[in-house]
């Protein structure tokens, strides 16, 4: 039953938890996705993370609980989820990057106004157009809020390629990105350019 599933795998260190949502399906507002892409920060010790200075009003959610979203305006144009990830009181998240419409396609591509399937959730913006995912999401508990997550079998490791993180200027070239190899929803890796 969506909203019921138990995300106490979630409690764990980020690169740990990271890979685990990959194949895991996030619904909101009519539409499921299937998560293909995603990238670790790893709270204060990661001067790539929104929490890096410590705890301000806008990373607040990222200290947990796990199992919370964690959406933000990506330079004044795009929504980004995250999943908060991690014991409470330790920040880290993981960036949802990239997925595969699996439920809702129609309403994803009025959404999106594209019809190719593989673009609809390709991308960390688009993903949040996709699912009609907005800053009024943040904070929402992922176990039966408005946007719910369902974690899969975890995938067996041979599935997945790891690389370095997109649109960073610190600690760019760690391989905190974790995909699933040969998915043709990931996004295209281009160093240095926006998330």
């Amino acid at each position: 039953m969506p909203g019921s599933a138990d995300l106490s795998a979630l409690e764990r260190p980020v690169l740990e938890a990271a890979p685990l949502l990959l194949g895991a399906v996030l619904r909101h507002d009519g539409v499921a996705v299937r998560i293909t892409e995603v990238e670790a920060y790893a709270g204060e010790a990661d001067p790539a993370s929104h929490a890096a200075g410590g705890s301000t009003p806008r990373s607040a959610v990222m200290f947990g609980p796990a199992g919370r979203l964690y959406v933000f305006l990506s330079y004044g144009a795009n929504f980004c989820a995250n999943v908060v990830t991690g014991p409470e009181g330790e920040a880290s998240a993981v960036l949802l990057r990239a997925g595969e419409v699996v439920e809702g396609v129609d309403i994803a591509r009025s959404r999106r106004g594209t019809s190719v399937q593989r673009e609809l959730a390709r991308g960390p913006g688009r993903l949040c157009s996709a699912l009609g995912i907005r800053l009024r999401d943040n904070r929402s508990d992922l176990r039966g809020g408005p946007v719910t997550l369902e974690l899969g079998v975890p995938l067996d490791p041979a599935l997945i390629s790891a690389g370095p993180r997109v649109g960073v200027s610190k600690a760019a070239d760690v391989p905190w990105r974790f995909w699933i190899t040969g998915d043709p929803t990931v996004s295209a890796y281009r160093s240095g350019a926006k998330g």
